[in-house]
């Protein structure tokens, strides 16, 4: 595989791809992904010991990222930043009472951090093509998740101070559940790869 060439990714492989009429498919991605990124955020479990659920938020972020490329991506994950941040309800904990910025700046404000650089670099990687092999897709999923948990860690460390068990709240209660969207993420975007080249034959 030619890691270093460039490579379409998902979202080019459909519809227009230039004029008014790409514009257009773009805006109703980044809708679409918007209001993906809104659900799959709620699907949530508790995390006994830990002030941060475990949501499929983060399955949601990675693997637009990797559909999605770089620019796309991130505008996707901006519009989503940018609609909780006036107070809408669709980040993983929000709620009617705690939203918009005084949400953003709490202990999963460093999360957030990390759903914009996982999605730069997914999508970046995918451009690669990546996402084309169950392998690589693993990899670069496995890099995403660094990418949400070090400025995650970092603001938790931040906010309750570093003698507190950061690890235990914001790391190892999750790495079960983060392997297996890993593996979810990792086997079904080379799938609709698979799919995507059997229906051009």
């Amino acid at each position: 595989m030619q890691l270093s060439a460039s490579h379409s990714v998902l979202a080019e492989t459909f519809g227009p791809n230039e004029g008014t009429a790409r514009r257009i498919k773009q805006a109703v991605l980044v809708v679409l992904g918007i209001a993906l990124l809104a659900v799959m955020a709620k699907i949530k479990v508790p995390v006994p010991g830990s002030p941060v659920l475990m949501s499929m938020g983060t399955f949601a972020v990675l693997t637009i990222g990797a559909a999605y490329g770089p620019r796309l991506g991130l505008a996707t994950i901006l519009g989503y930043m940018i609609i909780g941040a006036l107070g809408f309800d669709i980040f993983q904990s929000s709620t009617a009472e705690l939203n918009g910025t005084a949400y953003m700046m709490g202990s999963t404000g460093g999360y957030l951090l990390g759903y914009v650089m996982a999605t730069i670099m997914l999508g970046l990687l995918a451009a690669r093509g990546w996402d084309r092999s169950v392998v690589w897709m693993a990899l670069a999923m496995l890099i995403g998740n660094v990418l949400l948990y070090v400025p995650g860690l970092l603001w938790l460390g931040h906010l309750y101070g570093w003698d507190q068990p950061i690890l235990a709240w914001g790391l190892t209660p999750f790495l079960i559940g983060d392997f297996l969207k890993l593996a979810l993420a990792a086997a079904l975007l080379p799938a609709v790869w698979k799919l995507v080249g059997t229906a051009r034959r």
